[in-house]
């Protein structure tokens, strides 16, 4: 799945490795609760899926995840995006901070250079419900329900409402698709095709209004 995160072209070469992801399982374990094949595949895509490789890329675009660290050529301190999810914001930094007990308002690079916290700070965000938002992993694994607010915003169950969750002030509600919302899908379809698994209704959320 991915076979490219550790070529010497990718930024974050080494960075994000098997043992790292286990050290974070010991304070996730429910993640890999049944169905294992779904939570493995469905729920790996969106935290590979940050930037995609180019588009004459050896095995696609899509077959080069997890090959970034932090945001762009961004460097040093401030709340940008940072590990698998690429986590942003004062407020998402502290609140992982405190869940996984690391200071990461005054050491927010820390998602940058210790893998474990850094695969731990996108699992807390995947798993964690925010305001009126849903948790990824109940959206997901089907255990979300649309209120009849989200019903009438467009906001039904499917992987756009995942990419509305991440990023959609920015990427969502506006009529037609974004290349970063595709660029997702694209992750999201990879995985799936192998392990032939079903894509399910509602990939993008070019109709769906933000979360407030």
């Amino acid at each position: 799945m991915l076979k490219h995160r550790n070529d010497g072209s990718c930024p974050g070469k080494g960075f994000y490795t098997y043992n790292a992801f286990m050290d974070m399982q010991l304070d996730f374990s429910t993640l890999l609760a049944p169905p294992a094949t779904l939570i493995l595949v469905k729920e790996s895509s969106p935290l590979s899926s940050a930037k995609r490789g180019w588009p004459t890329a050896p095995d696609g675009p899509f077959a080069w995840g997890y090959c970034f660290v932090r945001e762009g050529s961004q460097s040093g301190p401030g709340y940008y995006g940072r590990g698998p999810i690429q986590l942003t914001s004062k407020s998402n930094y502290e609140l992982a901070g405190r869940a996984i007990r690391a200071d990461l308002v005054n050491n927010p690079d820390l998602v940058a250079t210790d893998p474990t916290i850094s695969f731990k700070t996108a699992i807390w965000f995947w798993m964690t419900p925010q305001w009126n938002k849903p948790s990824c992993h109940n959206v997901i694994t089907g255990r979300w329900s649309p209120s009849a607010a989200d019903q009438s915003a467009g906001r039904l169950p499917g992987y756009g409402v995942i990419t509305n969750i991440i990023n959609g002030g920015i990427e969502c509600g506006k009529g037609s698709p974004d290349d970063r919302v595709l660029n997702r899908v694209g992750f999201y379809r990879r995985y799936c095709d192998i392990f032939g698994l079903d894509y399910g209704p509602n990939l993008g959320c070019k109709d769906q209004k933000p979360f407030g």
